[in-house]
């Protein structure tokens, strides 16, 4: 988004047009603290409810037996329920049924045969057919099948919900650059526990909503996540999105500044040194402009002001030293703020 030819890189969809830097700081920085945020509640009610994933409550219910017709072998109400063509019993006459029909009454299902029939991913295409249930697999490579952390919510939803939301409000805009946005998978490159697509296929949405809609999507059609899993996790990204978003502008309008002083670049109103600042060192500030008042500001990395200062000046002062003894080492933003224009610095204090 942020290199298409259409985007203008305003904050929000407003003011003025951001430089590249200004605008990928700002822009990763809210975006990793939306996911960050993103990940906090996810795994919180992941790790509160313990809820069971796909692939362990098919296998587990399959291996009790069948939960539809107390009449037909295997019944019993924690099994799985029988689907006619999807979901049914194996018979003596079942390919499945193997040898001196060991397999007879398991559950069998219709669904993607899974990495067993897979010799070369380049090559091979598993395919979909009858398999014993105890086999079933989510639609994913075989290394990475169920995650050992609980289901419910959707990692997926809630991230990529929390992700739309924010880049709306981060570009003023909830379609994507020129209305469109698309990634293309390739035939037979795209895929890397087998072989496909079978032709190329273009993904389409119109904003990011409906990106974030088709991930969520995805974990239920791949098997990895119910439907149960997706829903709230929407939801709570749509809250975690917004919310993030407005938290991290606080961090901006700190350096920003919500004055209407307007801001110049680095080193037009005063130069500031040393720099990185030593255990014992003052800082000197040197004026271009004597006989004004200022006011010093120093934010940590976590926008919060560690220093305040009204400094005074007259005209026969042209450098300010302060002591920087109780400042802990570190970065730091400074900003200097004069009556008719305002400089901002990255500091260094070593230890």
């Amino acid at each position: 988004m942020s290199d298409h030819s259409l985007f203008e890189k305003r904050f929000g969809g407003e003011g003025a047009i951001l430089s590249d830097l200004e605008w990928d700081v700002k822009a990763y920085f809210t975006l990793g603290g939306t996911m960050h945020d993103a990940a906090i509640a996810a795994w919180s009610a992941k790790g509160w409810y313990d809820y069971i994933r796909p692939i362990s409550a098919i296998r587990y219910m399959a291996n009790q037996g069948q939960s539809s017709d107390p009449m037909l072998p295997r019944y019993t109400p924690a099994g799985i329920p029988l689907v006619e063509g999807f979901i049914e019993l194996v018979g003596v006459e079942d390919s499945l049924v193997g040898m001196n029909n060991v397999n007879l009454n398991k559950i069998k299902v219709y669904a993607w045969k899974g990495p067993d029939y897979i010799q070369d991913s380049e090559t091979d295409v598993a395919g979909v057919g009858w398999i014993l249930a105890e086999n079933w697999w989510p639609y994913q490579r075989p290394t990475f099948v169920t995650p050992p952390f609980a289901g419910y919510v959707s990692g997926h939803s809630t991230f990529s919900r929390a992700a739309a939301e924010m880049m709306t409000l981060l570009t003023g805009d909830e379609f994507f650059p020129g209305g469109m946005g698309e990634f293309v998978a390739e035939k037979d490159k795209f895929l890397v526990f087998e072989n496909g697509p079978s032709e190329d296929i273009t993904l389409q949405w119109a904003t990011y909503r409906d990106a974030s809609d088709q991930t969520s999507l995805s974990r239920i059609w791949g098997g990895i996540h119910p439907p149960a899993d997706d829903i709230p996790g929407r939801i709570m990204g749509i809250d975690i999105g917004i919310a993030s978003f407005n938290k991290a502008t606080t961090y901006f309008a700190a350096i920003d500044s919500t004055t209407s002083v307007p801001y110049i670049e680095n080193g037009v109103g005063a130069t500031i040194y040393p720099n990185p600042i030593g255990k014992g060192d003052l800082l000197n500030i040197e004026l271009k402009q004597p006989n004004e008042d200022l006011r010093l500001e120093i934010y940590n990395m976590q926008g919060e002001a560690v220093l305040i200062k009204k400094l005074n000046t007259d005209i026969l002062q042209s450098t300010i030293s302060i002591s920087m003894q109780n400042l802990s080492s570190g970065f730091y933003v400074a900003k200097l703020i004069g009556s008719e224009w305002s400089s901002s610095y990255k500091l260094m204090k070593g230890e």
